[in-house]
């Protein structure tokens, strides 16, 4: 692994996605230092959306089977099917030098293969990690539920927790926002609406589930989301029950968190918990947060923390955060955080 005055060898597959363009963005904006940045799709792919030319370094775009893993310190893989031919060509055992970073979903977690919060590790309850060659950047919603139930859990007890996401476009992809729009747009102007990524009406309405071409979105994005809080909490935390709901909103997830505590919880006592970077804790004097409001930042802004009317033990909580911001931030701690750990 090269030292940070040198920068870093980073291939990025996916990188047409909104989660990819977001990552490239990220680099910069976070002061990654890559030293030489290299991009591919399969071949079997259609780039979701173009590459405009990165400005922080030099930037190559390459066939997914012409690209190898001893050429990179760190891939990312930003899209659930980029970077197949990749991993396909690749040797069982990468090279310790090339770490590849999971953000899609592609790869299941394991002993070997670990989820990875940089700002939840560095709290008490999580000194160490394990340290291997691959690692899962989860998704922005486990994250979300991870800090705000972590944090909860290291001064009360969590008996039991509910959550509902509401899941923005942003989360099917560039076409899903293109379609919500035009719907919004035609059912304004009594025409009628486009109904080929949803399957339905989204347009000022929620759906349970998606129907047609992307039908089990919702059920696979639950199933990642659980099975990515399981291999990070592992028999330490709590669980959520959870349901994934499409919104009609283009950026940003919305959580509504349910937990009930072993002790009496106060909303001031649960809102000290959960303070700290990088969720943000509204005043009472403040609007809620709003998904709208959450677009383009890296923070999980969080409304104060609400009891349950007759329940001493049952508290709601309100959270919003930009879904891709979030895990792409998440992912270039992530291999910040390897890179130290490597070297040392």
């Amino acid at each position: 692994m090269r030292g940070i005055t040198e920068g870093y060898r980073v291939g990025v597959a996916g990188a047409s996605s909104l989660l990819g363009k977001e990552l490239l963005a990220q680099f910069e904006e976070q002061g990654f230092p890559v030293e030489r940045l290299v991009i591919f799709e399969d071949e079997r792919e259609e780039p979701e959306l173009p590459i405009v030319d990165w400005q922080g370094g030099p930037r190559k775009a390459v066939a997914a089977e012409s690209v190898h893993a001893a050429d990179f310190d760190f891939v990312f893989l930003a899209a659930p099917t980029g970077g197949a031919e990749f991993l396909e060509k690749q040797p069982a055992r990468p090279k310790p030098r090339c770490v590849v970073i999971d953000l899609s979903g592609r790869i299941s977690p394991s002993a070997e293969i670990p989820v990875r919060i940089p700002k939840l590790e560095k709290e008490p309850r999580r000194t160490t990690m394990p340290v291997g060659a691959t690692a899962i950047s989860p998704h922005a919603a486990a994250i979300v539920l991870a800090l705000l139930l972590e944090r909860l859990e290291a001064r009360y007890e969590i008996e039991r927790a509910n959550a509902h996401i509401f899941s923005p476009a942003s989360e099917i992809g560039a076409r899903a926002i293109e379609e919500l729009q035009a719907q919004t747009i035609q059912l304004l102007s009594f025409q009628k609406i486009p109904e080929e990524v949803y399957g339905g009406r989204v347009a000022f309405n929620l759906l349970p589930r998606l129907t047609g071409k992307n039908s089990l979105a919702g059920s696979q994005l639950e199933q990642r989301i659980r099975r990515e809080l399981e291999a990070y909490f592992g028999s330490e935390g709590p669980l959520p029950a959870l349901r994934v709901v499409q919104s009609p909103v283009f950026y940003s997830l919305s959580v509504s968190l349910y937990v009930e505590t072993r002790e009496e919880v106060s909303p001031a006592g649960a809102a000290a918990a959960l303070e700290g970077d990088p969720v943000k804790i509204s005043k009472a004097t403040d609007a809620p947060p709003s998904a709208v409001e959450a677009a383009g930042s890296g923070a999980i802004w969080v409304d104060r923390p609400a009891a349950e009317p007759g329940h001493p033990k049952g508290l709601w909580l309100w959270a919003v955060a930009d879904s891709t911001r979030l895990a792409a931030i998440n992912a270039i701690e992530t291999a910040e955080s390897l890179a130290k750990a490597i070297r040392s």
